[in-house]
């Protein structure tokens, strides 16, 4: 499973980016009193937009990808219960990076939720720097980005 290559995804992996989404945010929705905004995403048109990528048979892991000019937007990271700890986070974020690389952008922009404290912990560790904290709408979002060398 951990080197299951990555790979865009097909109207056929609709149901899966459902699930695996709904799997990795679904515990987030009582600590957060809100449900998190990749599980309401219409995954069908992100998919046939091109800007989802996904990582094994079956899916276990995915993100959800937009390039504005200058920086590559990580929309969502979702990963597998099932399959946390194999390195599958990394290798997305990884491929974010040699991503966005490859369309010219210098820098990855994302942000979490507030509530999301692991996410803090997690994406410092990969090179990302907090931007600023702002409220929008129901969500207190926490913004980070990565400058690409």
């Amino acid at each position: 499973m951990t080197h299951a290559r990555i790979r865009p995804a097909g109207a056929a992996d609709v149901p899966a980016v459902k699930a695996v989404t709904d799997a990795a945010y679904h515990p987030y929705i009582a600590r957060i009193g809100v449900v998190p905004q990749p599980m309401e995403a219409d995954h069908a048109a992100n998919v046939a937009a091109g800007k989802v990528f996904v990582t094994g048979d079956p899916v276990a892991g995915l993100v959800v990808l937009e390039a504005f000019p200058g920086h590559l937007f990580l929309d969502s990271i979702a990963v597998h219960p099932d399959v946390h700890g194999q390195g599958v986070g990394r290798r997305l974020l990884d491929f974010v990076d040699t991503h966005a690389r490859a369309l010219g952008l210098g820098e990855v922009r994302l942000y979490t939720n507030a509530l999301m404290w692991e996410n803090q912990e997690i994406y410092p560790k990969y090179g990302y720097d907090v931007v600023e904290r702002r409220v929008d709408g129901p969500y207190d979002r926490i913004h980070y980005r990565k400058v690409l060398d």
